[in-house]
């Protein structure tokens, strides 16, 4: 199970697919091949939307943004 945390809370978000997980490893810039954080904003949601994300993935990283600017998630195999 891959799970989706906001890094700033530690709430969960959600859990996500493997294939949502690849998704946002090949979309998403990470920083070492341990990197397992993003920053997310309203132009990274639509841009993932342009590259043909789910939307369950869209609706999951919506829900965890809620009325701020951007936010950091992390994913944790559990």
């Amino acid at each position: 199970m891959i799970r989706v945390y906001d890094n700033e809370t530690g709430s969960l978000l959600g859990d996500i697919t493997e294939a949502h997980l690849k998704f946002l490893v090949d979309q998403l810039q990470e920083t070492s091949l341990e990197d397992q954080d993003y920053y997310v904003d309203q132009a990274t949601i639509e841009i993932l939307s342009q590259a043909g994300a789910e939307p369950q993935l869209i609706d999951l990283l919506k829900s965890g943004m809620g009325t701020r600017p951007g936010y950091e998630i992390r994913w944790a195999r559990e």
